[in-house]
């Protein structure tokens, strides 16, 4: 838990960084690429390239490729279209995508964990209500696709190196996490990219250089390494952690302007659809999930 929490006072700066200093005057695919980069230099030096097994290498990459690579692109592309209030609170649904993740690799879907997601529509509804556009639409689209793949990254890592027989050095597998993201972010920047908007001033220099030396290559390998040492449910409540942190940062630091009416009535219903999922959703999901297995 540590790790976990060290990494969310870390990474509450990071969206305010992204969204008001780097979206829409650095091109997003630099960007993701940069940062990737950054971070694989730094543990490319503690690769085990001849002892580690290829079954444990291309799964790795896999994920990496998930959880950054394809993440961090729609997650970037968002604040072009979102406040870093709205990213930030849209990020909520993450939990619930865990524990559908963990539900779909034991072959069981609970049709009660839609209702606390409408309840947290209804609030991103809330939050935008006068100006549901379709650029509103297309950017809770991609934070919740960022969401998804930032669930399945963290649920195969934990799962992967659970099956592993033998302890393993967490700093000499994961240069492969970040070689993966390589895989999508290179070939991104080079189809998608936008040349006119590289880097022009030293601001924006140096908070990728923090992104990506920091932010990412220090912060994903705790987090990642924090995601296996506790279980699923306390997993999913830090994920959740890290929006009123950021919020926080956000509001007091950036944007003193904020609608808080607004955005504290729809937070509010986000809010209470975790709690519900949490206190109503999953107890009785657990005790019909018992019953089951007790006439078996």
């Amino acid at each position: 838990m540590p790790y976990l929490i060290g990494v969310t006072l870390l990474w509450a700066f990071s969206f305010s960084l992204i969204g008001v200093y780097l979206a829409g005057q650095v091109d997003a695919y630099f960007a993701v690429m940069l940062r990737v980069l950054l971070a694989a230099l730094i543990f490319l030096p503690f690769l085990r390239w001849r002892t580690l097994s290829k079954p444990l290498i291309y799964p790795l990459m896999g994920i990496g490729a998930i959880q950054l690579g394809i993440m961090y692109i729609c997650f970037y592309h968002s604040f072009l279209y979102l406040s870093v209030a709205e990213v930030l609170l849209f990020t909520i649904f993450t939990p619930l995508y865990i524990t559908l993740i963990y539900d779909g690799l034991k072959g069981r879907f609970t049709p009660w964990y839609l209702v606390t997601a409408a309840i947290a529509v209804l609030g991103a509804l809330v939050i935008r209500y006068q100006n549901i556009s379709e650029g509103f639409l297309i950017g809770f689209l991609l934070v919740q696709a960022a969401n998804l793949c930032f669930a399945i990254g963290q649920v195969a890592y934990k799962y992967l190196l659970e099956k592993q027989n033998n302890p393993i050095q967490q700093a000499s597998i994961f240069g492969f996490f970040y070689l993966g993201a390589l895989c999508i972010a290179v070939p991104a920047f080079l189809i998608w990219g936008n040349l006119d908007k590289l880097p022009s001033t030293s601001t924006h220099w140096g908070i990728l250089l923090w992104l990506g030396v920091v932010a990412s290559g220090i912060g994903y390998f705790l987090w990642n390494k924090g995601a296996c040492l506790v279980d699923a449910g306390a997993l999913a409540i830090m994920n959740n952690a890290l929006v009123p942190a950021g919020l926080l940062v956000n509001v007091l630091i950036w944007n003193k302007e904020a609608d808080l009416t607004r955005l504290s009535l729809g937070g509010a219903l986000i809010l209470g659809s975790l709690i519900i999922n949490e206190y109503w959703v999953k107890p009785r999901v657990e005790l019909h999930r018992g019953h089951l297995e007790a006439r078996h």
